[in-house]
């Protein structure tokens, strides 16, 4: 009797719908667990060349912690590519303009940057509070530790 493995494919993905509360939440701690899912790291199947990681709706991001006076420290790059382009936003400023960009950001550096990075992003859906559009998707509730 000969064993064969068994090698998942993209036809035979089910992709599961989560949504996770980040209020009163460390950033970089839920990033973490944000980026597991997206990637599917907690699936058996899961192999290293198909994208197997499920959909994530994060809620919340207006009440997101960091640790220890971060709050004061930390920035925000960018660059328009222009000569003299470079911009940097402090982290009040930006939970102020954005603050799904902060979990987004977060998120998406916490990815493997490869051609997989993208489509893994676009899976997670954030929202400034507790009111989502995805209700008929019957999300799975997380909760962190």
């Amino acid at each position: 009797m000969k064993y064969k493995t068994v090698w998942t494919k993209k036809e035979d993905i089910e992709r599961k719908w989560y949504v996770v509360d980040v209020k009163d939440q460390v950033l970089g701690r839920a990033a973490t667990k944000i980026a597991s899912l997206l990637i599917g790291k907690e699936k058996p199947e899961i192999v290293p060349d198909v994208d197997c990681g499920d959909n994530v709706i994060v809620i919340n991001s207006d009440n997101v912690k960091l640790t220890r006076g971060k709050e004061l420290n930390k920035m925000y790059y960018r660059h328009s590519m222009y000569p003299g382009g470079f911009k940097e936003t402090t982290w009040q400023r930006q939970m102020e303009k954005d603050s799904t960009k902060i979990i987004t950001d977060a998120v998406k550096n916490m990815l493997p940057n490869n051609k997989s990075r993208d489509a893994r992003i676009a899976r997670l859906y954030v929202y400034k509070n507790s009111v989502h559009k995805h209700g008929g998707q019957n999300p799975i509730e997380i909760k962190f530790n």
